[in-house]
């Protein structure tokens, strides 16, 4: 995962469904060598692929990650997959810096947000529904 702490910290809005999500969790290895520049390279290149709606990151204190990728639908979710920088990525995953991992690729079918509106008075929350 790379560092986030300078962005503003949201999740990825509300999209009107069906779109798809890619669900990678993983447990990392000690050496790490690499890895932090090669993330930043798949982050850079995934925003190329028509389709990409955004991604979204945590991390456990435990060393559980979880990225969880959004495509507008599957064409643009097989494109990510299939692109040989990201094969190449995932081949030196698994020889150095996951212990495991899994992916869950899933069809949203409902979606909704909320954003908490700024306090001037009495304002309320403010929810999205998709």
């Amino acid at each position: 995962m790379s560092d986030h702490s300078e962005a503003p910290v949201a999740p990825v809005e509300a999209y009107e469904p069906p779109y798809y999500v890619a669900v990678f969790t993983t447990v990392r290895t000690q050496d790490q060598s690499g890895y932090s520049e090669t993330n930043a390279r798949m982050e850079d290149l995934v925003k190329d692929v028509p389709g990409f709606l955004g991604m979204d990151h945590a991390q456990t204190p435990g060393g559980l990650g979880i990225t969880v990728g959004y495509f507008r639908d599957a064409d643009a979710l097989t494109q990510w997959r299939s692109n040989a920088e990201h094969r190449a990525a995932q081949k030196r995953g698994q020889a150095e810096w996951y212990e495991s991992y899994t992916l869950h690729v899933a069809k949203v079918e409902r979606s909704h947000g909320f954003t908490r509106a700024l306090r001037h008075t009495d304002a309320s929350p403010v929810q999205q529904n998709v």
